[in-house]
């Protein structure tokens, strides 16, 4: 038996069992997935990192909050973020002011409009991350799952041997621990960035709520 070539990468996931290869290939595609949501997340925390910023330097530079706002209903860039908290936030203060009285409850009604749009953007905001936590926790012991089929099998096979010898449970064996590195592959990733994506909503959604509660703030002043 020649061991250096019995023992490369490819020949042992093609000769692999078909549980332990289904195994690796649940790990692949949850890896290739993981990637996706990756490459999507840091796209979308970018730009809404990105737009935070944009809006509160406009918003604080001390111009006129309705011709802000109209602005902002008049142009074509899609909001989000904190844009559309404000946006939602100042209709209903319109809304209110226009129903002739604006006290303690039209006050209440404009945190409530907002709150409901601060809860639709940080769902966006957190979409895809909990894919990426089970990925993170589960693929280490799907992998084990098949290094532990794939020891079991190579056990077996020594049973029918007069006479074992590391040449006939080596492959078998590493062939095994394969499933547990191709789960360790897809769980790292999958780990780091949820954690990194997981922070830069908190500190987002923060930012959203400080701005919410200044802006009642204003328009409880404004009256």
């Amino acid at each position: 038996m020649n061991i250096g070539s019995d023992l490369s990468f490819f020949s042992l996931v093609f000769g692999a069992s078909i549980p332990v290869q289904f195994v690796m290939l649940i790990l692949i595609l949850a890896s290739i997935v993981s990637w996706k949501y990756i490459y999507l997340k840091v796209k979308i925390l970018k730009e809404s990192e990105d737009n935070t910023n944009e809006f509160e330097r406009f918003f604080w530079s001390g111009g006129d909050l309705k011709k802000f706002y109209e602005q902002l209903n008049s142009t074509n860039r899609n909001m989000s973020g904190l844009a559309e908290i404000f946006r939602s936030g100042y209709k209903e203060y319109i809304s209110q002011k226009e129903s002739g009285t604006f006290d303690n409850k039209s006050v209440e009604s404009v945190r409530r409009a907002m709150r409901a749009e601060y809860n639709r953007e940080v769902d966006i905001l957190e979409s895809h991350l909990p894919f990426l936590a089970s990925v993170g926790s589960v693929s280490p012991y799907i992998g084990l799952f098949g290094t532990v089929w794939g020891i079991m099998n190579a056990f077996i096979g020594l049973a029918n041997v007069a006479q074992a010898s590391l040449s006939q449970v080596a492959p078998g064996i590493a062939e095994a621990l394969i499933a547990t590195a191709i789960g360790l592959f897809a769980a790292i990733p999958a780990v780091i960035a949820y954690n990194r994506f997981a922070a830069k909503v908190d500190r987002l959604s923060l930012r959203f709520e400080s701005f919410m509660e200044e802006f009642i703030n204003i328009m409880d002043r404004k009256g």
